[in-house]
């Protein structure tokens, strides 16, 4: 499968809200603790995205998908710059999503290199993420050059309701 990785503007983002539903329900159901139980809510992803689309019409974050050849939504980063005053270098990476169908094809890995491009272009020199301590995600970031801060345990649940522990991550740009 050939993607194609891109930025998505808020009123795009808005219109492909159940596209982004369906990435979120797949990772979930496939155990990845990204904020979200089993079962899921009624509405709750749909809420999720539509707040994610309207923070990226404000300038608060950019929201970057990969797409499929059938320019289906398969994989989503957000970098979410609504920072305190005291924090203008510095940016949040959050909910790497890759349906499983897209899997071990670098998705993941693009979609974070067109997130810190993005980032230098706003010039800043600070990104901060977390994720599941020993996840493929965590040996993704590594790989990539991001350094370890460390780990919390029984930070969050898995969407099957155990502990796991959570990584902090940073990167210098």
């Amino acid at each position: 499968m050939t993607t194609t990785i891109r930025e998505l503007d808020g009123v795009e983002a808005l219109a492909r809200v159940a596209e982004l539903v369906e990435v979120l329900r797949d990772c979930v159901e496939g155990g990845a603790s990204v904020g979200f139980m089993l079962p899921l809510a009624k509405g709750r992803p749909e809420a999720f995205w539509r707040s994610v689309a309207e923070g990226v019409a404000a300038g608060e974050r950019h929201l970057f998908v990969a797409e499929d050849d059938a320019g289906r939504i398969c994989g989503t980063l957000s970098l979410v710059i609504d920072m305190p005053d005291n924090q203008p270098h510095r940016a949040d990476v959050s909910k790497m999503l890759v349906h499983r169908r897209a899997r071990r094809q670098g998705v993941a890995e693009r979609l974070l290199r067109a997130l810190e491009v993005k980032a230098r272009e706003l010039g800043k020199t600070t990104l901060v993420l977390d994720t599941v301590t020993g996840s493929d995600a965590s040996r993704l970031y590594e790989r990539t050059g991001w350094l370890k801060a460390g780990d919390i345990p029984n930070y969050a649940l898995m969407p099957d309701g155990p502990f796991c522990s959570t990584t902090y991550y940073f990167l210098h740009l």
